[in-house]
């Protein structure tokens, strides 16, 4: 059978589309902010969906073993990473996940340890619940984001933190750690008796023939102090159906955050939702190594563009399709930022302090979307800043 051949350079109109991302600005404001693509999603996995959807008939779901059966699939095949399908459970939502671990494995007023810049809805879980955020802050050196193993070690060494929080390959400094610095991290957590709560939901997209390491993988000593988390929406553009899956090989820890999901009555799977995960991790390899390629050139014509503009400073992106952007040669407040980007630029980018108080001056980009869009960003953000 002749491989697929997605058209990443199509060009879709989503604004009356329900979608969150092109609701947030004005209709002139090209949007480029939150985390999904600007892509069409597989064939197969639209084909599935309305297969199934003419079926007429949408009850009740039961557990899906095909769908562990696929995730663990695509562990295996694109990580070399065994999972037992009965390790696997469904979630709705990576940061759901997270939320149930939390609440499973600390109490109000402990700690988390996260990196820092640090995805928003992190610090959020942490205010929403009572627990205390401690921030690892990356250490920039160059283009790159680097580990400051001293500080992290000094933060799960405090009698209160009970978790870290990995999130890699890391958002939003797009930094893809090595073996070496997981394993650094993983043994300094187990001589301190951390759980590690993996994020990996930007697995897939890496660049430079790197290879994604999921943390779990590493030892049976990591796997059994370790929950993963994983969501093929990044991957294949399917976060609305709020369908993600956690993988635990100890049974001790998958039934701790198994009874907060049914405590919590988020136990239920989304019919579409399942049928997108199954269909994309049992067919759709082939759309992300497309993928990968076409971001992987998207990043290097943005790097390039943007790194002639004064004033603006890419981190060299080695996965993820979220580009950090240091402004501070721009010279101007935060707020001053963000309003000149919309109002001036007319890209709407996330703003740099949602992800930690030390990022003042810096913005997020998404790049996951066809060139001319991104074409006609980058021109627009370069005559802005030409023109002050």
């Amino acid at each position: 059978m002749l491989e697929i051949v997605h058209d990443f350079d199509e060009v879709v109109d989503r604004r009356g589309s329900d979608s969150k991302k092109y609701s947030l600005y004005p209709e002139d404001v090209i949007p480029m902010w939150i985390a999904d693509t600007d892509f069409k999603s597989p064939q197969p996995v639209v084909e599935a969906l309305v297969k199934r959807m003419q079926a007429g008939i949408y009850g009740y779901t039961p557990t899906s073993e095909r769908l562990k059966i696929a995730a663990a699939r695509w562990q295996k095949l694109r990580f070399g990473w065994d999972v037992d399908p009965a390790a696997v459970e469904y979630i709705p939502g990576v940061i759901a996940g997270v939320i149930s671990a939390v609440r499973a494995f600390s109490q109000p007023g402990d700690n988390i340890v996260v990196q820092s810049p640090c995805y928003p809805p992190f610090s959020d879980l942490a205010d929403h619940n009572g627990r205390h955020l401690l921030r690892n802050r990356l250490v920039r050196k160059n283009d790159r984001f680097e580990i400051d193993f001293e500080d992290f070690e000094a933060k799960i060494a405090d009698s209160r933190t009970k978790l870290f929080i990995l999130c890699n390959p890391q958002n939003p400094s797009g930094r893809v750690y090595t073996r070496e610095e997981l394993i650094r991290l993983g043994e300094l957590c187990l001589r301190h008796h951390i759980i590690v709560l993996a994020d990996e939901i930007h697995a897939d997209i890496v660049f430079d023939k790197r290879k994604h390491i999921p943390f779990a993988s590493l030892s049976t000593e990591f796997a059994q102090n370790c929950i993963s988390f994983m969501n093929p929406s990044k991957t294949f553009n399917v976060p609305g159906f709020r369908t993600a899956v956690f993988i635990a090989k100890n049974p001790i820890l998958k039934e701790a955050v198994h009874q907060i999901i049914v405590d919590n009555k988020a136990i239920g799977e989304n019919i579409c939702g399942t049928i997108a995960l199954c269909a994309a991790y049992e067919e759709c390899g082939y759309y992300a190594d497309q993928l990968v390629a076409y971001l992987q050139s998207n990043r290097d014509y943005a790097e390039e563009r943007l790194g002639k503009i004064k004033g603006v400073i890419p981190s060299r992106l080695e996965g993820t399709y979220l580009m950090w952007l240091d402004c501070r040669g721009l010279e101007m407040s935060q707020k001053e930022l963000d309003r000149f980007f919309v109002d001036r630029v007319k890209v709407g980018l996330n703003s740099g302090t949602t992800f930690g108080p030390e990022c003042e001056g810096f913005l997020r980009m998404n790049i996951a979307c066809p060139r001319a869009t991104l074409t006609k960003a980058l021109d627009r953000i370069e005559a802005a800043v030409m023109s002050l």
